[in-house]
């Protein structure tokens, strides 16, 4: 019974203790989460066009085929001066070569792409992974740096492929694979919106 007792106080105690530091650390981690996400986020959306408070105006984008996603995501809205002027929100790219490839991308209100990075991929080392500017040799004009100010408006949907497939996308010899994903999701994600663009931009949405 003593034994019980005492495993008892001890098992409290204990749990008590790392309840306590989780409280503690919350706030600390949660805040390094939000600064990371940030960090990510500047990649691809000026900070000149926002001056709301873009991590709580967000909003929940059910599972669609066009972003290649089979669950809800978040997406952010960025307003100035009380008006939408840009979405960012992540897609998938199913197809890669060795798997998934994740990409955030920002959007204008009219439909321009602001920038696309890619969070996540597979793909071959030193061959499919310069799609990752931090992984592209060139460090003066990344290839994902492609995408910034195109849109559905000025590129025909003809045209939304590597140049080896009649396109106007450059790609690396031997790893096309890759890119011709990539640019088949960024294509796909900007018919979704231009789609959905009343509810995604709506003034009062996300608050």
């Amino acid at each position: 019974m003593r034994t019980a007792v005492i495993l008892l106080i001890f098992v409290v105690v204990f749990t008590s203790l790392l309840a306590a530091v989780f409280l503690w650390t919350r706030p600390a981690i949660e805040a390094a989460a939000a600064e990371e996400k940030m960090k990510l986020i500047s990649e691809v959306l000026p900070r000149e066009l926002y001056d709301n408070d873009l991590l709580s105006d967000r909003l929940q984008l059910p599972p669609d085929p066009a972003l290649g996603a089979d669950e809800a995501s978040t997406a952010y809205l960025a307003r100035r001066a009380g008006q939408a002027s840009a979405l960012v929100f992540e897609a998938v790219a199913p197809d890669g070569y060795s798997g998934k490839i994740r990409l955030l991308i920002a959007v204008t209100a009219d439909g321009t792409l602001l920038g696309v990075r890619v969070t996540q991929h597979k793909e071959t080392p030193g061959l499919g992974d310069y799609i990752d500017p931090r992984k592209d040799r060139n460090k003066e004009h990344p290839w994902i740096r492609q995408f910034d100010g195109l849109s559905l408006a000025t590129v025909a949907d003809r045209e939304w492929r590597v140049k080896k497939d009649s396109g106007r996308f450059d790609s690396i010899v031997g790893a096309t694979i890759t890119p011709r994903a990539v640019i088949k999701a960024v294509h796909k994600a900007l018919h979704y919106v231009a789609e959905n663009r009343r509810q995604l931009f709506a003034t009062g949405g996300g608050k």
